[in-house]
Protein backbone atom coordinates (compact mmCIF):
# COMPACT_ATOMS: atom_id res chain seq x y z
CA UNK A 1 0.00 0.00 0.00
CA UNK A 2 3.02 2.42 0.68
CA UNK A 3 2.97 5.44 2.53
CA UNK A 4 -0.47 6.64 1.09
CA UNK A 5 -3.80 4.49 0.96
CA UNK A 6 -5.67 4.27 -2.29
CA UNK A 7 -8.73 2.85 -2.78
CA UNK A 8 -9.02 -0.26 -5.49
CA UNK A 9 -11.04 -1.62 -8.10
CA UNK A 10 -12.85 0.27 -11.06
CA UNK A 11 -15.88 0.77 -8.69
CA UNK A 12 -13.86 2.02 -5.96
CA UNK A 13 -11.74 4.11 -7.60
CA UNK A 14 -14.94 5.84 -9.94
CA UNK A 15 -16.52 6.85 -6.60
CA UNK A 16 -13.34 8.18 -5.38
CA UNK A 17 -12.48 10.26 -8.43
CA UNK A 18 -15.65 12.29 -7.48
CA UNK A 19 -14.08 12.58 -3.72
CA UNK A 20 -11.12 13.52 -5.23
CA UNK A 21 -11.96 16.84 -7.16
CA UNK A 22 -14.00 18.25 -3.83
CA UNK A 23 -10.63 17.41 -1.80
CA UNK A 24 -8.85 18.82 -4.67
CA UNK A 25 -11.13 22.02 -4.52
CA UNK A 26 -10.20 22.26 -0.69
CA UNK A 27 -6.68 22.31 -1.26
CA UNK A 28 -6.80 24.44 -4.31
CA UNK A 29 -9.05 27.23 -1.71
CA UNK A 30 -6.70 26.56 1.32
CA UNK A 31 -3.66 27.45 -1.52
CA UNK A 32 -5.26 30.98 -3.05
CA UNK A 33 -4.97 31.85 0.35
CA UNK A 34 -1.72 33.25 -0.40
CA UNK A 35 -2.53 34.54 -4.10
CA UNK A 36 -4.09 33.33 -6.69
CA UNK A 37 -1.06 33.21 -9.06
CA UNK A 38 0.77 30.00 -9.07
CA UNK A 39 4.02 31.70 -10.43
CA UNK A 40 4.15 33.36 -6.82
CA UNK A 41 2.56 30.73 -4.70
CA UNK A 42 4.87 27.42 -4.70
CA UNK A 43 1.60 25.61 -2.48
CA UNK A 44 -0.88 26.44 -5.32
CA UNK A 45 1.16 25.37 -8.49
CA UNK A 46 1.46 21.94 -6.90
CA UNK A 47 -2.02 21.44 -5.91
CA UNK A 48 -2.62 22.79 -9.87
CA UNK A 49 -0.23 19.88 -10.65
CA UNK A 50 -2.31 17.18 -9.05
CA UNK A 51 -5.56 18.40 -10.69
CA UNK A 52 -4.26 18.74 -13.96
CA UNK A 53 -2.81 14.89 -13.32
CA UNK A 54 -6.78 13.74 -12.28
CA UNK A 55 -8.12 16.16 -14.95
CA UNK A 56 -9.86 18.18 -12.94
CA UNK A 57 -12.63 20.49 -14.75
CA UNK A 58 -11.20 23.81 -15.58
CA UNK A 59 -14.00 25.60 -14.23
CA UNK A 60 -13.89 23.85 -11.05
CA UNK A 61 -10.18 24.34 -10.63
CA UNK A 62 -10.64 28.32 -11.54
CA UNK A 63 -13.78 28.92 -9.26
CA UNK A 64 -11.89 26.72 -6.71
CA UNK A 65 -8.89 28.87 -6.91
CA UNK A 66 -11.06 32.52 -6.82
CA UNK A 67 -12.99 31.27 -3.93
CA UNK A 68 -9.80 30.91 -2.07
CA UNK A 69 -8.42 34.04 -3.11
CA UNK A 70 -11.39 35.98 -1.65
CA UNK A 71 -12.42 36.97 -5.14
CA UNK A 72 -15.70 36.03 -5.10
CA UNK A 73 -16.93 37.31 -1.91
CA UNK A 74 -17.62 33.89 -0.28
CA UNK A 75 -15.47 33.24 3.05
CA UNK A 76 -13.15 30.16 2.91
CA UNK A 77 -12.70 28.93 6.27
CA UNK A 78 -11.62 25.23 6.58
CA UNK A 79 -9.09 23.90 9.29
CA UNK A 80 -6.48 20.86 8.80
CA UNK A 81 -6.49 18.59 11.77
CA UNK A 82 -4.90 15.78 11.69
CA UNK A 83 -5.89 12.02 13.81
CA UNK A 84 -3.59 9.64 14.23
CA UNK A 85 -4.02 5.73 15.50
CA UNK A 86 -3.95 2.35 14.69
CA UNK A 87 -6.61 0.49 12.62
CA UNK A 88 -7.41 -3.06 13.04
CA UNK A 89 -4.14 -5.27 13.68
CA UNK A 90 -2.04 -2.69 14.95
CA UNK A 91 -1.76 -1.31 11.58
CA UNK A 92 -0.69 2.35 12.67
CA UNK A 93 -2.97 5.05 10.37
CA UNK A 94 -2.09 8.85 10.04
CA UNK A 95 -5.51 10.88 9.00
CA UNK A 96 -5.39 14.41 7.47
CA UNK A 97 -8.43 16.55 7.36
CA UNK A 98 -9.69 19.71 6.59
CA UNK A 99 -12.93 20.65 7.75
CA UNK A 100 -15.30 23.54 8.36
CA UNK A 101 -17.04 21.70 12.10
CA UNK A 102 -13.80 20.56 13.87
CA UNK A 103 -16.65 18.88 16.73
CA UNK A 104 -18.13 17.04 13.76
CA UNK A 105 -14.51 15.72 12.36
CA UNK A 106 -13.49 14.56 15.85
CA UNK A 107 -17.00 12.78 16.57
CA UNK A 108 -16.96 10.89 13.59
CA UNK A 109 -13.54 10.20 13.81
CA UNK A 110 -14.11 8.50 17.51
CA UNK A 111 -17.10 6.55 15.70
CA UNK A 112 -14.63 5.27 12.70
CA UNK A 113 -12.01 4.26 15.38
CA UNK A 114 -14.35 1.95 16.88
CA UNK A 115 -12.78 -0.66 14.43
CA UNK A 116 -9.09 0.45 15.39
CA UNK A 117 -7.52 2.82 18.61
CA UNK A 118 -7.54 5.99 18.41
CA UNK A 119 -4.61 7.92 20.48
CA UNK A 120 -3.20 10.89 20.88
CA UNK A 121 -1.14 13.50 19.30
CA UNK A 122 2.44 12.17 18.34
CA UNK A 123 1.09 8.85 19.89
CA UNK A 124 1.68 7.24 16.34
CA UNK A 125 3.19 10.21 14.48
CA UNK A 126 6.58 9.77 15.79
CA UNK A 127 6.90 6.64 13.68
CA UNK A 128 6.36 8.51 10.43
CA UNK A 129 8.64 10.92 8.43
CA UNK A 130 6.65 14.27 7.04
CA UNK A 131 7.66 14.20 3.62
CA UNK A 132 7.37 15.52 0.15
CA UNK A 133 6.32 13.31 -2.55
CA UNK A 134 6.51 13.57 -6.08
CA UNK A 135 4.95 11.03 -8.65
CA UNK A 136 6.77 11.24 -11.68
CA UNK A 137 6.85 9.43 -15.25
CA UNK A 138 9.88 9.44 -17.66
CA UNK A 139 9.67 11.33 -20.42
CA UNK A 140 12.47 9.66 -22.22
CA UNK A 141 13.16 5.89 -22.45
CA UNK A 142 16.58 6.03 -21.10
CA UNK A 143 15.90 8.36 -18.43
CA UNK A 144 17.43 7.22 -14.99
CA UNK A 145 15.37 7.40 -11.52
CA UNK A 146 18.28 7.13 -9.55
CA UNK A 147 20.76 10.00 -10.96
CA UNK A 148 17.65 11.95 -11.23
CA UNK A 149 17.11 11.82 -7.33
CA UNK A 150 20.38 12.58 -7.27
CA UNK A 151 20.82 15.49 -9.41
CA UNK A 152 17.51 16.86 -8.32
CA UNK A 153 18.05 16.61 -4.51
CA UNK A 154 15.21 13.98 -3.87
CA UNK A 155 16.29 11.75 -0.72
CA UNK A 156 14.76 8.19 -1.93
CA UNK A 157 13.11 7.15 -4.56
CA UNK A 158 10.14 4.11 -4.74
CA UNK A 159 8.80 2.03 -8.04
CA UNK A 160 5.01 3.37 -8.94
CA UNK A 161 2.35 2.27 -10.47
CA UNK A 162 2.08 1.87 -13.76
CA UNK A 163 6.27 3.19 -14.58
CA UNK A 164 6.36 5.84 -12.33
CA UNK A 165 8.81 6.76 -9.67
CA UNK A 166 7.94 7.86 -6.48
CA UNK A 167 10.35 10.85 -5.44
CA UNK A 168 10.82 11.31 -1.78
CA UNK A 169 11.87 14.70 -0.34
CA UNK A 170 12.66 16.84 2.86
CA UNK A 171 9.37 18.26 3.29
CA UNK A 172 11.12 22.26 3.16
CA UNK A 173 12.59 21.20 -1.02
CA UNK A 174 8.92 19.42 -2.77
CA UNK A 175 8.88 22.57 -4.49
CA UNK A 176 12.79 22.93 -5.13
CA UNK A 177 13.16 18.94 -6.51
CA UNK A 178 9.56 19.49 -8.33
CA UNK A 179 11.03 22.09 -10.59
CA UNK A 180 14.23 20.33 -10.90
CA UNK A 181 12.73 16.68 -11.95
CA UNK A 182 11.92 17.85 -15.80
CA UNK A 183 15.56 18.70 -16.75
CA UNK A 184 16.41 15.14 -15.68
CA UNK A 185 13.87 13.49 -17.97
CA UNK A 186 10.95 13.20 -15.85
CA UNK A 187 8.05 14.64 -16.16
CA UNK A 188 6.48 15.87 -12.83
CA UNK A 189 2.41 14.08 -12.45
CA UNK A 190 2.15 15.31 -8.72
CA UNK A 191 3.76 17.08 -5.82
CA UNK A 192 2.32 16.93 -2.28
CA UNK A 193 3.33 16.43 1.50
CA UNK A 194 2.77 14.05 3.07
CA UNK A 195 3.79 11.04 5.97
CA UNK A 196 6.25 8.34 5.14
CA UNK A 197 5.91 4.83 7.74
CA UNK A 198 9.29 4.30 9.53
CA UNK A 199 8.42 0.89 10.26
CA UNK A 200 5.84 -0.39 8.12
CA UNK A 201 3.67 -3.52 8.82
CA UNK A 202 4.52 -6.19 6.95
CA UNK A 203 1.17 -7.97 4.92
CA UNK A 204 2.87 -11.16 4.40
CA UNK A 205 2.34 -11.26 8.74
CA UNK A 206 -1.69 -10.83 8.44
CA UNK A 207 -4.27 -13.26 7.07
CA UNK A 208 -6.61 -12.57 4.27
CA UNK A 209 -9.00 -11.95 6.82
CA UNK A 210 -6.93 -9.81 8.58
CA UNK A 211 -6.05 -7.83 5.24
CA UNK A 212 -9.63 -7.43 4.68
CA UNK A 213 -10.56 -6.30 8.27
CA UNK A 214 -7.56 -3.53 7.83
CA UNK A 215 -9.15 -2.41 3.78
CA UNK A 216 -12.73 -2.31 5.51
CA UNK A 217 -11.80 0.52 8.12
CA UNK A 218 -9.56 2.30 5.56
CA UNK A 219 -12.15 2.57 3.15
CA UNK A 220 -14.78 3.67 5.91
CA UNK A 221 -11.99 6.19 6.94
CA UNK A 222 -11.68 7.58 3.24
CA UNK A 223 -15.31 8.00 2.77
CA UNK A 224 -15.80 10.47 5.18
CA UNK A 225 -16.24 14.04 3.65
CA UNK A 226 -13.80 15.80 5.61
CA UNK A 227 -10.57 13.28 5.43
CA UNK A 228 -8.36 14.40 2.44
CA UNK A 229 -5.02 12.04 2.85
CA UNK A 230 -5.07 8.54 4.77
CA UNK A 231 -1.14 7.56 5.52
CA UNK A 232 -0.65 4.43 6.45
CA UNK A 233 2.18 1.83 7.83
CA UNK A 234 1.73 -0.87 5.69
CA UNK A 235 4.71 -2.38 3.23
CA UNK A 236 4.04 -2.95 -0.07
Amino acid sequence: MGAQWKAKGKAQAADARGKLFGRLAKDLMIAARNGADPAANARLRMVLEQARKVSMPKDTVDRAIKKGAGLTGETVNFDRVMYEGFGPHRVPVMIECLTDNVNRTASDMRVLFRKGQQGTSGSVSWDFDHVGMIEAEPAAKDADPEMAAIEAGAQDLEPGDEGTTLFITDAADLDLVSRALPAQGFNVLSAKLGYKPKNPVDPANLSAEQLEEVESFLGAIDNNDDVQNVFVGLAG
